[in-house]
């Protein structure tokens, strides 16, 4: 799986939609705005159905809950993560990410514009609160 940047500052499921999904973000965003669904909308900052219903719109299943997080050996090979999670104005907040194991490696695929490399490895730098299963 290859990484795709977030154009938006708050495109982090559009990002992570269109990289499972294995297509441009301009063309995850066009189908994500054609639902109804907007990066910059805060309402969808703290809910999961958006990134669920875009998923499915681009043709890719998603579990329909989030499973805590425990530790990176127990996730699927394919999961979204929430990351960096934490409560806004009295709101749960989070970055998504993408869970990635083939074969023996895993890795993350962070949308983030500002890092040196979207794929990463610093597990313990990382601390997912919940992730969602995805059969990629």
């Amino acid at each position: 799986m290859k990484p795709v940047i977030q154009e938006e500052k708050t495109g982090c499921g559009i990002a992570c939609s269109a990289a499972i999904a294995g297509v441009t973000y301009n063309h995850a965003k066009k189908v994500a705005n054609d639902m109804g669904i907007f990066a910059d909308d805060q309402s969808l900052w703290s809910d999961t159905a958006y990134v669920r219903s875009l998923l499915a719109q681009l043709g890719v299943e998603a579990a329909e809950t989030e499973l805590p997080f425990t530790n990176w050996e127990e996730l699927p090979e394919c999961a979204l993560l929430s990351i960096k999670w934490r409560e806004k104005s009295g709101r749960p907040s989070w970055h998504w990410a993408i869970f990635v194991r083939e074969g023996d490696e895993s890795y993350v695929l962070d949308s983030k514009k500002a890092l040196k490399t979207n794929i990463r490895k610093d597990f313990g730098r990382m601390h997912p609160k919940w992730f969602i299963p995805v059969n990629a």
